[in-house]
């Protein structure tokens, strides 16, 4: 029988190499053990102060600001997935949602929807309200969780031309979700990357990938 401090090891192994921010539930680890196991393990690791309790059955690894030397609260898009995981909903963001996550958004986010094909549920992460609206909706079949949020907020903003301060955050924030290693030059994304979300998008609505187009070209 695998011993609980062998469990807990690669659980963290896990934890750690998807980075900080990242949040998960037992759900997530389902190869690793029997459920009642990694339930109480995480439990053991939060009360050490390996992970981070969000919610019920929730867990991050939680981002840190060496600026404001503390964790940072939840990531509230992580949450939503993690949620999603957990209970086998199928979600997506609305446009609104999306524009707060890139930092397009002017307003204090007071809320993020989501649309799922789950129960509509309410909850409360770090002050924000969290809700996801039952509903029948067309997936987006992107492969990127990313390239999803870039597609919901290019819809939220309009057919109009993308501003210069829009367009660099919208860079940012593609750099810092790709998860590719590569160095562009400074204010462009690398070659890879650009690649992949052309690809990814493609077959949306034709004035999307014009714009999608206009901010990685």
């Amino acid at each position: 029988m695998e011993s609980s401090k062998s469990l807990e090891n690669k659980l963290l192994s896990r934890i750690y190499g998807r980075g900080r921010g990242w949040v998960f539930s037992k759900k997530d680890f389902a190869t690793l053990g029997e459920g009642g196991s990694i339930d109480r393990a995480l439990s053991r690791m939060a009360k050490k102060g390996a992970i981070r309790r969000i919610m019920r059955g929730l867990y991050d690894y939680p981002a840190y600001s060496a600026l404001l030397k503390k964790s940072l609260s939840p990531d509230t898009d992580q949450v939503a997935q993690a949620l999603a995981r957990k209970f086998g909903w199928q979600i997506q963001v609305s446009g609104n949602a999306a524009l707060n996550i890139m930092g397009l958004s002017a307003q204090v986010p007071t809320q993020y929807l989501y649309l799922s094909d789950g129960p509509s549920k309410t909850y409360t992460v770090g002050g924000i309200t969290l809700a996801f609206k039952k509903t029948r909706f067309t997936q987006l079949g992107l492969k990127y969780k990313p390239n999803e949020i870039l597609v919901q907020a290019i819809q939220a903003l309009g057919d109009r031309p993308i501003r210069d301060d829009e367009k660099n955050k919208i860079i940012q924030y593609l750099t810092n979700t790709s998860g590719i290693k590569e160095v562009a030059d400074s204010g462009r994304l690398s070659a890879l990357l650009v690649n992949r979300i052309l690809k990814d998008t493609q077959y949306v609505t034709s004035w999307v990938v014009s714009h999608i187009r206009q901010i990685l070209l």
